[in-house]
């Protein structure tokens, strides 16, 4: 054997321990912890519009490959008036929590991801009533229900450790009794940290 052949012999065994090597970083797992807010957007079936509620949470993450991971998110709003006059007013809040099985496609050469998520969640809904003119009639109720519930988003890598994403959720219809879903939706601008 010469020289020119040890020396190919040679760099192919170390460009394939070097691939498998960059393979082995590339798909460890990656855990993720962050921050969002966003737009609580409810219906109710033979209701007027409500306004929707500034929404705000935590949520983390493992990344058990560069494209599928798992996600747990908490999210929770602002107090919404449904009403107010003179002699009454009615304010609702919700609580999300979820569970989520993760899919991200990174775009070729840009730092730009598109990201879906699939789980189930417990959408809860806390109304309060109160009579202006009489305590005692003062009230307030919750209800939830657990179901499925998913978005769809982009984001993008600022650093290999920092990213952002914009993402349009949808999450599990409350039955309210007599035939009225409460639905909700919303969409979230959020920020995160690899580590």
């Amino acid at each position: 054997m010469n020289t020119l052949q040890k020396a190919l012999i040679a760099l192919s065994v170390g460009s394939l321990l070097s691939v498998s090597a960059q393979a082995a970083v590339n798909y460890a797992g990656q855990p993720y912890i962050g921050a969002k807010i966003g737009q609580y957007n409810p219906d109710i079936d033979d209701s007027d519009d409500l306004d929707s509620a500034t929404s705000y949470g935590v949520y983390g993450g493992y990344k058990f490959t560069p494209q599928f991971g798992i996600e747990a998110e908490y999210l929770t709003t602002s107090e919404e008036e449904v009403y107010n006059d003179i002699e009454e007013k009615s304010e609702y809040s919700a609580n999300v929590y979820g569970v989520y099985a993760t899919y991200d496609y990174a775009f070729p050469t840009t730092a730009l991801y598109a990201k879906g998520r699939l789980g189930f969640a417990k959408n809860e809904v806390d109304a309060e009533y109160t009579d202006k003119l009489n305590a005692a009639n003062n009230e307030s109720f919750s209800e939830s229900d657990t179901g499925v519930a998913g978005g769809l988003g982009i984001g993008y890598n600022f650093t290999p450790m920092i990213s952002a994403e914009a993402m349009y959720n949808f999450y599990p219809s409350i039955d309210l009794g007599d035939g009225d879903d409460f639905d909700a939706s919303g969409i979230t601008l959020g920020a995160h940290f690899k580590f």
